[in-house]
């Protein structure tokens, strides 16, 4: 045996795999102890004893409290925890767990394993990143490099199963890799060329994959069970826990076949039901349409049609569900390329990659042909950033922190961006970068990530002094964050790297650690946007909102006040004009007014504020008005009453002469109908309604007008049959 070899894990939310690269350079999966390919990523707590797989899943019906499931769903999560005997176990401590019994087991039948490549979501954030690199260490592996799970496929559907490990591609190929796994969905836009697996951009959901199916089907039967017998299933963990796995069986099943049954036991009730594909994917319809909505939204932002893609490359164990192959395949209009394993290809592709990086040490050289070594070498991996990157700057029209990204989601590894932006104070000492990390959506909140220190800068520093800052991710995705200040060259560069989590992982909370940094009050560390084109133009520091007094910029003179800017900001004064955005004064002492039209020094308001304020108080006023009037209709009786004659008193229950109408023509009410035109003329009335008074409805605007039959009731007595 070899002292080091090519291993790739899959980390899965369900199941987990682990495969090598043997003396042919062929990906060959690891069984574990039990003979299984894949190992439940299933955890029983028994005392001391830690029990990993099948045997722990069979343990979660009589002791759902001493078991852990679906633990990566929560890697990153520092407030998520169970506790177990008294034993506080995090995320990173499951994950390991796992690898333990993958890593042993392997062990048994290679010899020693010191590094592995682990595969992660594309989606996944530095932070889960960092945890599941955590978790590797602390399951006994010495180095432990990271590959995205659609990278991973990629390479196992080039250098396996299309036979492309001794040959070359001769023309470049765009791939669509849907990857739809027991707790994660991830999409990618590959394309291979020579020698290269490139992605193009990434995509996904980490909350959705196949227990979110488990979850729609178990729903659904045991709202069914208790409607039967007036008992909930999942009200009991031992018998919610038996539902699961029926219902996971349940859904094994019907991806090979129409129809299978289960049974739901809970209560002193049990019952058999029959569940068919049709009724399973109609439960799940929504969650389908969603992976088809994030494809769609991918090609879009893309500009690339279907036309663009050559194959659809499926994976992951959820993709066997017929209803998901049968929905991308109609939505693509073509074949899916169904050649990977769903089970093992994540973990063979890490295998491949984990081969491309030891293709230069002893073990390739020694147990490779020069034609594999040689191979391995010339394949390279280009893959994405998944999220944006930038600094927290000063927006000084709310005067808080905003975020400002500088590499977008999706740039090619690696990636550097460089941006110019502006001190906040005169003087200012020092400037403390706050490196942050989009969120997965446009929903989340950024999380920061590190932080750079510029220390004593030059004295007498003018407010706006441009400070140069560089983010650079480098093949790896780990972060490199410099800054300079252009005037003295004064800069600081700085490597982001977490603190080692495996000191006491359960008391660190890294984001209340940087929201101690994150101090409102004390901005003068800061740097605000400076640039031509920017969205707000550069304020001098009195038109900031006023701030304590040992952050305030020094009180002006009173010959302050005048159109000339003082020289510490004639800079600023120059973007200013450029902007094309004067800065309000005030009529009456010439001092710039605030964001909301107000003179800090005399309170007088701008004449545009005097306006806007006047139409605010019109429009009250004639909301009002409006309001007091339909309240008055409500009140009314619902009889008709002819308005009283100029000059004289209204008599109440005065009804006019047949024949004869007041000249104006009194509103309908709510209880009364319209009498249509007959054949002998006359225009048409109001009459009361020959019924007995109604209660009082509700208020309804004064203007009601009767329903016009626009053909909606027929429309949707189409759509019902």
């Amino acid at each position: 045996m070899t002292n080091t070899h090519a291993v790739g894990i899959d980390l899965g939310t369900t199941y987990s795999c682990i495969a090598y690269l043997n003396e042919h350079g062929e990906p060959i999966t690891i069984s574990n102890a039990e003979g299984e390919s894949s190992t439940p990523s299933a955890i029983l707590i028994d005392g001391d004893e830690v029990v990993v797989g099948t045997e722990a899943l069979r343990n979660a019906i009589m002791r759902p409290q001493d078991v852990i499931l679906n633990a990566k769903r929560y890697i990153g999560n520092y407030q998520k925890t169970w506790t177990i005997d008294g034993r506080r176990i995090s995320p990173i401590e499951a994950e390991s767990m796992i690898l333990k019994k993958l890593i042993g087991d392997a062990q048994e039948q290679i010899g020693s394993i010191n590094e592995a490549v682990i595969t992660v979501p594309a989606q996944f954030s530095d932070q889960q990143r960092h945890d599941t690199i955590e978790a590797g260490h602390r399951a006994g592996l010495q180095r432990v490099d990271i590959i995205n799970e659609p990278v991973a496929a990629s390479l196992c559907h080039v250098l396996g199963s299309e036979g492309m490990w001794f040959s070359e591609l001769a023309d470049e190929q765009t791939i669509l890799v849907y990857d739809l796994g027991g707790g994660t969905f991830d999409l990618s836009l590959v394309r291979y060329k020579k020698d290269a697996v490139e992605v193009i951009a990434s995509t996904g959901d980490l909350h959705l994959g196949g227990i979110d199916w488990n979850n729609a089907l178990m729903n659904a039967l045991a709202d069914q069970f208790t409607r039967e017998f007036g008992v909930d299933p999942r009200s009991d963990p031992s018998s919610l826990q038996a539902l699961s796995l029926e219902i996971e069986q349940c859904k094994r099943s019907l991806s090979v076949r129409e129809k299978t049954a289960l049974t739901i036991v809970h209560g002193g009730s049990r019952k058999s039901y029959q569940v068919e594909q049709a009724q399973f994917e109609m439960v799940t319809q929504p969650l389908i349409q969603k992976t088809l909505n994030v494809t769609k939204k991918l090609l879009k932002e893309q500009n690339r049609g279907w036309a663009h893609v050559d194959a659809v490359l499926t994976t992951g164990g959820s993709s066997r569900m017929p209803m998901v192959r049968g929905s991308l395949k109609k939505l693509s209009g073509t074949t899916l390329n169904t050649s990977l394993s769903p089970d093992q290809s994540i973990a063979h592709g890490a295998t491949y990659y984990a081969g491309m990086l030891i293709s230069n040490n002893k073990f390739a050289r020694s147990i490779l042909g020069d034609e594999a070594r040689e191979r391995l070498k010339k394949v390279k991996q280009v893959s994405v950033t998944a999220r944006s990157l930038g600094i927290l700057v000063r927006d000084m029209k709310v005067d808080k922190r905003v975020p400002h990204y500088l590499v977008p989601a999706n740039s090619s590894l690696p990636a550097e961006a460089v941006h110019n932006f502006g001190t906040v104070v005169p003087n200012q000492k020092r400037v403390h970068l706050q490196v942050i990390e989009s969120g997965l959506t446009e929903k989340d909140e950024f999380a920061r990530i590190g932080h750079c220190v510029i220390d004593d800068l030059p004295v007498d520093l003018p407010e706006g002094s441009e400070i140069a800052v560089t983010i650079r991710y480098d093949e790896e995705a780990k972060v490199h964050v410099s800054a300079k200040e252009l005037k003295s060259g004064k800069q600081a560069t700085t490597e982001i790297i977490r603190k080692d989590s495996a000191v006491n992982q359960l008391e660190v909370n890294h984001p209340k650690e940087e929201e101690a940094i994150d101090l409102e009050a004390a901005p003068d560390d800061e740097v605000i946007i400076l640039e031509d084109d920017s969205e707000e133009p550069i304020t001098p520091s009195k038109q900031r909102p006023q701030r304590k007094p040992q952050h305030k910029p020094p009180t002006p003179q009173p010959s302050a006040p005048k159109v000339k800017a003082p020289p510490p900001i004639k800079a600023i004064s120059d973007k200013l004009d450029r902007a094309d955005r004067p800065v309000p004064l005030c009529n009456r002492c010439g001092e710039p007014l605030n964001s909301k039209g107000t003179c800090p020094s005399c309170g007088s308001l701008s004449e545009a504020r005097k306006q806007k304020l006047l139409r605010q108080k019109q429009i009250q006023q004639r909301k009002m008005a409006a309001a007091k009037k339909a309240k008055a209709q409500q009140q009314k009786k619902p009889q008709v009453r002819p308005l009283p004659k100029p000059n004289q008193k209204a008599q109440p229950k005065q009804v006019p002469p047949s024949g004869k109408r007041p000249s104006i023509k009194p509103l309908a009410s709510d209880d009364d109908i319209l009498e249509l035109p007959s054949s002998s003329g006359g225009g048409p009335k109001l009459v009361p309604r020959p019924t007995k008074p109604k209660p009082p409805l509700k208020p309804q605007p004064p203007s009601r007008k009767p329903k016009v039959d626009d053909g909606e009731d027929e429309f949707w007595s189409i759509v019902e049959e």
